[in-house]
This record gives structure tokens, sequence and C-alpha cells, in this order.
């Protein structure tokens, strides 16, 4: 399995994760001048109330979603308008979740409603009071209090709304993008806590899609990614139980091939091949068993603290365990940095990679060997 195959199957392998992954699906309802593109474009990668293809689902809602992107948005218009409309508005949505709540398997059922409301106005309507009463008996509501420059001032609206008892899952308060006020600035604030209340509220099936289509809490992304790979250390710990011939170390290259590609669909990060191209080659040259087998589990064994040599050529379940812990948590490491970089619209080159990578590698080695001692 030379370095190019090997590329080609964790592209392919990241592609058929994503693929496979259920989309979550949200619902923003709140008035023009919430702010909801601005909060949507700084959420979600992708820019997708920007780039995102929305299709009109009734008059008074659309529908975003970008292929490559494991999300549905469902976005409101129309609430500031008179009494009549905002009826008309409710009645459209209400049937929408009903309906998406009736297909097959509840796939396309509503996770989560985002309330987003203006914290500026201070105020909560009748009609928007009681409609999230009624919100909370078909999905778990979260209400966002958009615009919330004045801390003070909207830390007692929020105060005032948890005091309603309505049934939320809970009051955010956000600045979804900085905001200048002349020579004063006012950076984003209450992102990340958005995207923690909105981890609690919806269902397990649907956590990978959001950590993957969020950018705001990367640390969400390396933390899910972790757990995910200490299925894969088990795995290659029992196939090295038996134990396995070195010669058949490709065994052990499928499932860290896999493992990876698990890793790169939970950062969701652009598939950008040269990327991928320079952290296995970089892993290659430190831990080519990893990937060709015979000839480079020497080389990795020089640097596996308490391996010594191959007893009868055989690799034990602790080597293979080894070997995987140290690729799987160094390229969560390096998936991080990269992913931080493509979010503020930048790149890592591949020389910078690949030393990053090299680096992470052999950090995480010392690291074992430490915990070994």
């Amino acid at each position: 399995m030379d370095i190019l195959n090997v590329v080609k199957e964790v592209v392919n392998l990241t592609e058929e994760e994503i693929r496979k992954m259920d989309p979550i699906n949200i619902m923003l309802i709140g008035k023009t001048g919430t702010g909801k593109s601005t909060l949507i474009n700084n959420i979600f990668r992708e820019n997708l109330a920007r780039t995102g293809v929305g299709r009109p689902i009734t008059k008074h809602l659309k529908k975003i979603s970008k292929e490559g992107v494991p999300i549905n948005l469902y976005d409101t218009r129309g609430l500031e308008l008179d009494n009549e409309v905002q009826q008309e508005v409710r009645r459209e949505i209400d049937q929408e979740i009903a309906r998406l709540k009736a297909t097959e398997g509840g796939r396309d059922d509503i996770h989560v409603v985002w309330f987003c409301i203006n914290a500026a106005t201070n105020r909560l309507e009748k009609f928007e009071e009681e409609w999230i009463r009624e919100l909370t008996d078909e999905a778990p509501v979260i209400v966002v209090l958009t615009q919330s420059f004045d801390k003070k001032a909207s830390a007692m609206f929020k105060e005032y709304i948890e005091g309603l008892s309505l049934g939320i899952e809970g009051v955010q308060r956000v600045i979804a993008a900085p905001y200048d006020f002349g020579d004063f600035k006012v950076p984003a604030f209450g992102l990340e806590g958005l995207v923690g209340e909105t981890l609690k509220a919806i269902p397990e099936s649907a956590e990978k899609a959001f950590i993957n289509a969020q950018k705001v809490d990367i640390g969400k992304k390396a933390e899910y990614a972790k757990k995910w790979t200490k299925g894969f250390i088990a795995e290659t710990f029992m196939v090295g139980f038996t134990p396995i011939p070195f010669a058949d170390a490709p065994i052990l290259a499928s499932s860290q091939v896999a493992m990876i590609a698990k890793i790169t669909s939970i950062f969701g990060i652009s598939m950008d091949k040269a990327v991928i191209t320079s952290v296995v080659s970089s892993a290659a040259g430190i831990s080519g068993a990893i990937i060709t087998g015979r000839t480079l589990v020497s080389n990795l064994l020089k640097l596996v603290p308490g391996a010594g040599t191959i007893v009868g050529g055989l690799i034990s379940g602790g080597t293979a365990a080894l070997i995987t812990t140290a690729l799987g948590y160094a390229y969560i490491e390096v998936m991080v940095k990269v992913a931080e970089r493509e979010y503020q619209g930048n790149k890592i080159g591949e020389s910078e990679l690949t030393k990053l990578m090299k680096g992470e590698l052999e950090k995480q080695l010392k690291l074992l060997k430490e915990r070994k001692k």
C-alpha cells in the first residue's frame, strides 16, 4: 500500500463517513433584524447563509443546506409583520415540524429550535411566549438573545425569560460577530455557550453531525475525536494480541487508515489532498509500519518505548495499541491546528504541516514512554 493509495483511501473513507452522517436539523425562528444570518455564518463552517442553497419550503420558511456539510437549517421570516401574518407563519412552521416528525425513521425530525430575539428590544411579545411554550412540546428550544451588546440589560432580560418557566433548554446571550462602535470594538460573545447548550439538548444520534458542522468550539471536535480514537486503539490491541507477524502489519494499517478518516470527518475540514498527503507522508517517515508493513515497522519500533526487538517476528497487542495511540492523538493535534487556520481563512503550508505532524508524533511517543515509567 503506497502513500498515494493511502491518501486516496483516506479521502474516500472520509467522504463516505460524512455521507453516512444523519444531518442535524435546526430550526431558526425570529424576526428580520435579529441577525440569524450572521449567527449562522459565524457558528457553522462554509458560510451557510451565503453559500448554502436556500430552498423555499413555504411562503415564510426556507431550508438551507450544502453538500458536504451534514446540516439542514430551517429559517423563518415575516414575524415582524402584523398579527395575521404572524399567525400564518406560526401555522406554516407548526405544520412543517409535524410533517418532518412524520417522516420515516424520524431522520428529518427537528433536533433543536433556536428562537432568536434581538436583546436590544428587551421585549418578549405575548405571541412569542405562547409559541415557545407550544414548541417545547415538539422539540428542544433554546432562546438566543442576539446582539447582546448591553451586558447588564441583556443579563436582566435573560433572567426575566428564565423566570417565565417556559420549558426551554436555556437562554443564551450572543454577539455573533465583532462589532465596531466608532473606535470601540466589541468582540464576538456567547457562541461557544450556544454550541454547548445545543449539544446538551440534541439527541446523541445528531451529535457527530453538529460537531462536524460547527466551527466555534474546535476543542469539542478534538474531544469527540479522542473518544472515537479509543475504539480504534482497543481494536488494534486485539489485532496485535493474536499476535501477528509484522509482515502482516497492513492488517493494522487498515484500522489506522479508517481511524484517520474518522478523525478527518469529525473535524469537518475541506478535503484537501495536499493536506492528507503531507500528514500521511510525515507519519510514514517515522512510523511507516502504519502504512506499509515490514520495512517501516522497524523504523517505528526504534521510537516505541519498551518495544525492544520483535520476538519471533511478532507484533504484540501493546505495541500495536501504542502505535495507534501515538498516531491518533498526534493526528488530532494536527487537525486542531489545521481547523483553526482554515476557519480563519488561512491554510498551513505543506512543509509546515509535515514538520508539525512529525513533531506531534514524536511528542506523543515521548508522553507514552513517560507514562510507562
